[in-house]
C-alpha cells in the first residue's frame, strides 16, 4: 500500500512539474491545427476532411475509445451506406491498395472492410501515405441515421487493426505536429466553439490550469476514478475504479444498477417518450453528481444532464450497461461529461488533462 501511494504522489509531482512545460505558444505555431465541429443535437461531434487527388470531401466523428480510421465506400450496398457521401478510389489519382482488411464490431455495429493509402487533409494539415478502410459492409441500425460517412479514430495504437498505422501516429512520425497532443472543446457557450485541435491546446478555451491525470492503461483512454458522490455520499465508485473518455459517446455510461441508483436519487422515473422523467419541483432541489478524478471534483449539475423536451423534464444521459464490457467496475464518461470541460490528451507523457470550459 506505502508503495502504491508513493508511486501516486511521485506521478503526481512529476505531471504538476511539467504542467506548464508543454503547449505555451500552440496557438502561434505552425505546426498546430484547430479544426471546427458541427454539434448534431448534443449526440455527435463531426469535423470535415478529404481524402485523394482531387479531393473527396466527408465528414467524420473523431472518436477516442476507436483507434481505426474508416469512411462509407462505393462499394458498399448496405442500408447504413445508401444515405451518406462514398469514397471512389477510381476517381483518384493518389489512392494504393493494401492487402490488409478490416472487420470490426463497435458500438455502431459491424464495419467491414479493406485498407488503402491516399492523401487526407484535416484543415491545414496534409497527411500523405494514410491508411484508412473503404467500408464494404455496414451492419448497423444507427448508421443510415447518423450525420456523417466514417469515423477517425484518436485511440492508441494497440486497439488498430494490426499493421495499421492509425491517424495520430503518422501526424507524429511524420512530423506534422510539434507535440504529441490533441484537445476538445465542445461546449456551446463560446462563439466559435466545438472544436477539436490536433498538435497542441490553445489556453483561451479553458479557464485556469489544466489538472493533469494519468492514463491507467495505455489502450482506451483510460483513468483511475477515485470516487462518485452526491451531497458528500459517495454513490459509485467506492474503492476507486477505472473510467474512460469517449467523444464517440455521448452519454456518462457505467453498472446499470448504478445508474438505476443515481435515477432514484435525482428523482427520475421511467418513461416511454422519453428514457427517463424528473418532475419540476424535484429538479430545483438536486445536487450535482460529482466525478473526483486524481484528488479533483468534476461536478455535472441538473442543468448539464436534465433536457426539456414536449414530454417534460428528461434525463437521457445516464445509461447502463458496462458490465457487459467488464467485470470490474467501469465507466464512459462521453460527450455530456466532456462538454463541461476541456479535455487534452497528452500522447507523448501518456495522460490526460481536464480544465472548466469557458
Amino acid at each position: 500500500m506505502s508503495t502504491t501511494l508513493k508511486r501516486k504522489n511521485l506521478m503526481n509531482s512529476f505531471l504538476e512539474e511539467h504542467t506548464y512545460s508543454l503547449f505555451q505558444n500552440s496557438a502561434k505555431n505552425k505546426k498546430f491545427s484547430i479544426l471546427p465541429l458541427r454539434n448534431f443535437k448534443d449526440i455527435f461531434y463531426t469535423g470535415k476532411i478529404s481524402i485523394g487527388t482531387p479531393r473527396q470531401q466527408f465528414r467524420v466523428l473523431f472518436d477516442t475509445s476507436f483507434a481505426d480510421f474508416w469512411v462509407t465506400s462505393v462499394y458498399c450496398q448496405d442500408p447504413g451506406c445508401s444515405k451518406h457521401k462514398h469514397f471512389d478510389p477510381r476517381e483518384s489519382t493518389t489512392f494504393e491498395i493494401t492487402d490488409r482488411h478490416m472487420n470490426h464490431l463497435n458500438k455502431f455495429g459491424r464495419i467491414m472492410g479493406f485498407f488503402g493509402r491516399d492523401i487526407v487533409r484535416i484543415g491545414n494539415v496534409v497527411i500523405k501515405n494514410q491508411t484508412f478502410a473503404l467500408s464494404q459492409s455496414q451492419t448497423s441500425k444507427i448508421l443510415p441515421c447518423v450525420p456523417f460517412e466514417g469515423i477517425l479514430g484518436l485511440g492508441y495504437p494497440t486497439l488498430a487493426t494490426v499493421g495499421i498505422t492509425p491517424f495520430f501516429d503518422n501526424l507524429m512520425q511524420q512530423g506534422i505536429i510539434s507535440e504529441p497532443v490533441f484537445a476538445f472543446y465542445l461546449n456551446t457557450k463560446k462563439k466559435n466553439g466545438r472544436v477539436v485541435m490536433l498538435g497542441g491546446v490553445d489556453h483561451s478555451y479553458h479557464k485556469g490550469k489544466l489538472n493533469w491525470i494519468p492514463v491507467s492503461e495505455s489502450r482506451y483512454w483510460q483513468i483511475t476514478l477515485d470516487r462518485i458522490s452526491m451531497n458528500g455520499k459517495v454513490i459509485g465508485c467506492t474503492n476507486r475504479c477505472q473510467a474512460i473518455l469517449d467523444t464517440g459517446s455521448s452519454s456518462v455510461c457505467g453498472p446499470t444498477r448504478l445508474i438505476t441508483k443515481i435515477q432514484r436519487l435525482i428523482g427520475a422515473r421511467p418513461s416511454k417518450g422519453c428514457r427517463y422523467l424528473i418532475s419540476r419541483r424535484v429538479n430545483t432541489t438536486i445536487p450535482p453528481v460529482v466525478f473526483t478524478i486524481n484528488g479533483v471534483d468534476y461536478p455535472m449539475h441538473p442543468e448539464n444532464y436534465i433536457l426539456r423536451t414536449s414530454c417534460g423534464l428528461c434525463v437521457r444521459t445516464f445509461v447502463g450497461g458496462t458490465e457487459e464490457m467488464t467485470e470490474s467496475e467501469t465507466w464512459i464518461l462521453g460527450d455530456v461529461f466532456l462538454r463541461l470541460y476541456v479535455s487534452v490528451f497528452d500522447r507523448g507523457n501518456c495522460r490526460i488533462g481536464l480544465a472548466p470550459a469557458v
